[in-house]
């Protein structure tokens, strides 16, 4: 049976996926990733592959809080800050231009209501006391 602790590595290692996937692929493919056709211009080009490369740092960066994940509160509540800013852009861009693919969508429910949860999660696991870690994961 897994504790506590490891179902929460096991979830924010697949949910940091996501960001690494879109990172990559966002570098690599550029705008097209989105499904903007070229020809676009060389500054969309390089703020789109820009950001990319901030995301795919952000997936990484969620990938080191996984291996002692009680400990890393500090790094934890950084990461989170700076995703949910990003689904706060992507919340305004909804209210501005109107409803993203589904994709974008679900990106946004992770950013301003998973990611959060995550947070208080992480806080919960921290404050469990050390003798009862080590119990539960020899059970």
């Amino acid at each position: 049976m897994m504790s506590e602790r490891g179902v929460l590595q096991g979830v924010v290692g697949v949910l940091a996926v996501v960001p690494v996937l879109a990172g990559t692929a966002g570098l690599v493919a550029g705008p097209g990733f989105v499904g903007i056709d070229p020809p676009w211009s060389g500054d969309l080009d390089s703020h789109f592959r820009y950001l990319s490369g901030l995301l795919l740092g952000l997936g990484l960066a969620w990938w080191s809080c996984v291996p002692e994940i009680e400990s890393k509160g500090e790094r934890f509540r950084l990461l989170a800050a700076l995703t949910v800013l990003g689904g706060l852009g992507r919340f305004l861009s909804f209210g501005m231009v109107g409803a993203p693919s589904l994709g974008h969508q679900i990106g946004l429910m992770l950013e301003l209501v998973a990611t959060p949860m995550l947070v208080i999660w992480q806080a919960r696991v921290a404050r469990i006391p050390r003798w009862r870690k080590a119990r539960s994961s020899a059970i």
